[in-house]
């Protein structure tokens, strides 16, 4: 077992199975063992209880809605795995439309063969990630492929949520003069993945960033509403592709100052080792906010006063050079940031 293994405090069910075959996805008796005795045993929500084919829910006011799937490989790193990806995953995506989650659906593509405690220890973490995070899995699917078809594990979840009233998120929002805050160090997710494929070691171990971001967004919101004019999780692709969106979005040009790029030692040194740059490298905990340049020192200080003491201003929006990115090196250098053109670290979340 690796080390970044999780310990269980709630040990797998007694069951007449160790593996997950193909007669759990026939929708007989081993599926519903496999509902009964493993799923439902964890989110045995009362909007699940009647074993419906989906969810009746309560909503008021305007509602963000989001779906996402979940492919990475290997499904078990350090600081985390596929379940707190899939889980964090999508309530990030709500918080960066400014909505509080309420709702997730879980939807679960099973490759024939994988061990029953990997799956146990993967809906475990996802049942207290919703714990801790305040939302419910009321509905959900279960499908079984057929042994190297699936490489383990893949995951599907949506997301719903209640949009805070002060939000006013957009990409018609941004201006020039704008601010941009990175609310944390970044490529600490991709380097996470990639210490395991290639079998990097460093003095201390790269864990994951993967982590639910709605509360300091809320807290923002709360504090500045409207004054927040857009926000943006940099997953795939990482911090330079989202903002040459941005740029390309708003038809206009971005000014970044590597300096003030918050990035740890021990993942810049992993970044220049496979010969990877940071602001490419993917995110899982990491959100970036483009405010009003009359607030945006109070925003960051608000974020560092609750816990994110690495967040930073790491530029401004700018008329001038539309639709680029401008990187200013820490000797004065200029260079254009560009889009990621291929896939830097596949399958990476």
């Amino acid at each position: 077992m690796t080390q970044f293994r999780m310990q269980l405090n709630c040990p797998l069910p007694e069951l007449d199975f160790d593996v997950i075959t193909m007669g759990h996805g026939s929708g007989g008796l081993l599926t519903n063992k496999l509902l009964d005795d493993v799923i439902l045993n964890l989110f045995s929500d009362e909007l699940e209880s009647e074993r419906h084919d989906g969810a009746q829910l309560s909503l008021e006011g305007n509602t963000a809605f989001t779906t996402d799937s979940f492919v990475v490989s290997p499904l078990f790193f350090p600081g985390g795995n596929i379940g707190d990806l899939a889980v964090n995953g999508t309530i990030n995506d709500l918080a960066m439309c400014g909505a509080v989650p309420q709702y997730l659906s879980l939807s679960l593509i099973i490759e024939e063969g994988l061990p029953m405690t990997e799956l146990w220890e993967v809906l475990l973490t996802i049942q207290q990630c919703c714990k801790q995070a305040g939302v419910k899995v009321v509905t959900g699917d279960t499908k079984v492929v057929e042994r190297g078809k699936g490489d383990k594990l893949f995951i599907n979840t949506a997301g719903i949520g209640k949009v805070h009233p002060q939000a006013d998120i957009g990409i018609n929002r941004v201006q020039a003069g704008d601010k941009i805050i990175v609310s944390g160090p970044l490529a600490n997710h991709g380097m996470a993945i990639m210490s395991v494929r290639e079998g990097l070691e460093f003095e201390t171990e790269i864990q994951t960033d993967s982590a639910p971001l709605h509360q300091p967004v809320k807290n923002l919101l709360d504090e500045f509403g409207s004054l927040v004019h857009l926000l943006r999780d940099p997953t795939r692709g990482g911090v330079g592709t989202v903002l040459n969106e941005i740029a390309r979005s708003a038809h206009l040009g971005i000014n970044l100052r590597q300096a003030d790029i918050p990035v740890d030692e021990q993942v810049a040194g992993a970044c220049e080792l496979l010969g990877l740059d940071p602001l490419y490298v993917a995110n899982e905990g990491l959100f970036l906010a483009i405010v009003a340049d009359n607030i945006y020192q109070a925003a960051l200080e608000q974020l560092q006063a609750s816990g994110f003491s690495r967040s930073a201003c790491i530029g401004e929006v700018t008329s001038e050079h539309p639709r680029q990115v401008v990187l200013t090196s820490g000797i004065g250098g200029r260079r254009v940031v560009n889009m990621l053109a291929g896939e830097q670290l596949p399958r990476i979340c």
